[in-house]
């Protein structure tokens, strides 16, 4: 069976000691003296508003909120404030997924067509349930910009899955590895069908009840309206804007309610107990056999986050040591936040808070001009999400000067920008295009909308603007 992971998992080298220390040597006060210094220095920032728990062997020594979970009625965020988890989701999957293969109900070797039929890709017939927990099955994302137009309703994991059987794969299965959402989603139907029962009705039968997690929800969320963190996120163009539209339906890979100490207990079970996994089960899985062969004082992570929502989770396995950042602030912040008081822990010097990648380029472009970005374009964008292209980065700030400021000539120095650093990359030659016949320089932007095809011959857009200016 090839390794896999369920979620995005760090094995923390940045900043490690030769010794660790132990939970017996750990100088709690002070390490709540310098958490409360990190976290005043990213509100200070304006790029951090959440909960921060810091726990030994399940028990909290540092439990606090910071902010405010609702800006426009002034309620601030509390320890029992309920955040959006986003992919944390994934391991509740990948549990019942492993607890029915215990069950003798499902295989890894299954195919996915043997549980859900009607693809039109005839590539899906070599789909497994092992290429869904890995992220190797070859389905792309599915959260494209109209899937946020679309109905409350027609974002249901059925509804998805639907829309999913008319998609083609971005590769054979198996020989290829791209974060897939959509995977997980499959497997929440393949969990219904394997075992009768509803997707959410057995996460909280096999985890949720079993474990008492009274403050995580999986279904039914506009019910908690009051005691809900809502998203927030600075724009492109730096405005701090409310996530209103991209914030989606709870399903098999992202989207419940939970708490801090909920997700405590969650992973402390997952980790250490055999409530959810037994030892039989955990002795044959390559993520387990992994974390066990970790050294001493070195720290698995989960992490979740989209526009507005990040969280994050780090356990220092051997000392049984928790920290967990829960933001309602876009991503990455927890997740670095985290890392620092992690380090704070191990008695060491965390870096400083940086802006966002996306508002260091806009105010480097601002300021210095394209030249200085692109000899300063790594450094410029550290803080930015490690499974997420880096072009995006220029991509949608100069679609925020295109569309949002109505700048053309900017918009163009920044696609133009973003072809030199990204050559290779038939978007970003797709949108130079746009930008350039949006100036009316019809001639150039048929060159760039030609490169975008010559890169990737799937672009539906280029494939449009070619017909168009060419007259066919």
């Amino acid at each position: 069976m090839k390794t896999y992971f369920t979620i995005l998992i760090i094995a923390l080298q940045l900043g490690a000691c030769n010794a660790q220390p132990s939970s017996a040597t750990l100088n709690k006060e002070e390490v709540s003296k310098k958490t409360d210094q990190r976290v005043k220095e990213y509100i200070d920032s304006g790029i951090f508003s959440g909960v921060v728990l810091v726990a030994e062997k399940g028990k909290p020594i540092y439990h606090k909120a910071f902010g405010l979970a609702d800006r426009e009625n002034h309620i601030p965020n509390t320890v029992n404030t309920l955040f959006d988890i986003g992919s944390m989701n994934k391991t509740f999957t990948s549990i019942v997924v492993k607890q029915l293969i215990a069950e003798g109900k499902l295989k890894y070797s299954d195919k996915l067509v043997d549980y859900v039929d009607g693809f039109e890709d005839p590539m899906v017939a070599k789909v497994t349930v092992e290429h869904l927990l890995s992220h190797e099955s070859g389905f792309r994302d599915y959260h494209s910009m109209d899937y946020f137009d679309l109905p409350r309703e027609e974002r249901s994991l059925h509804k998805i899955v639907e829309r999913l059987k008319k998609e083609q794969l971005m590769f054979p299965p198996g020989e290829e590895n791209e974060y897939s959402n959509a995977g997980y989603v499959l497997l929440g139907a393949i969990i219904e069908n394997a075992s009768g029962k509803s997707y959410f009705d057995n996460v909280k039968q096999r985890i949720i009840e079993p474990l008492g997690l009274k403050n995580t929800y999986v279904e039914n969320l506009d019910r908690f309206k009051n005691r809900v963190a809502y998203g927030y996120f600075y724009s492109p163009l730096g405005v701090l804007e409310k996530n209103s539209t991209m914030q989606d339906l709870p399903n098999p890979d992202g989207g419940f309610l939970s708490t801090t100490t909920d997700i405590l207990k969650f992973y402390r079970a997952y980790y250490y107990d055999d409530i959810l996994l037994d030892e039989k089960m955990k002795s044959q899985d390559p993520f387990f056999q992994w974390i066990r062969e970790l050294p001493k004082g070195k720290a698995p992570s989960m992490a979740g986050g989209f526009e507005g929502f990040n969280t994050a989770f780090y356990q220092v396995l051997s000392d049984d040591r928790s920290i967990i950042v829960f933001a309602n602030m876009d991503e990455p912040v927890a997740e670095h936040l985290a890392l620092g008081i992690l380090q704070i822990t191990r008695g060491e010097e965390p870096d400083h808070p940086k802006l966002p990648a996306i508002q260091n380029v806009r105010k480097a472009f601002e300021e210095k001009g394209v030249e200085f970005i692109k000899q300063n374009f790594e450094g410029l964008t550290t803080n930015y999400h490690p499974a997420d292209p880096k072009e995006w980065i220029i991509n949608s700030l100069g679609y925020a000067y295109l569309h949002g400021k109505e700048d053309v000539d900017s918009a163009i120095k920044l696609f133009k920008l973003n072809t030199e650093l990204f050559p290779d990359t038939g978007n970003c030659w797709d949108s130079y295009g746009e930008a350039l016949l949006e100036k009316g320089n019809k001639k150039e932007a048929l060159k760039a909308y030609k490169k975008a095809l010559k890169i990737n011959p799937n672009i539906p857009s280029a494939k449009k603007a070619v017909k168009k200016l060419e007259g066919k």
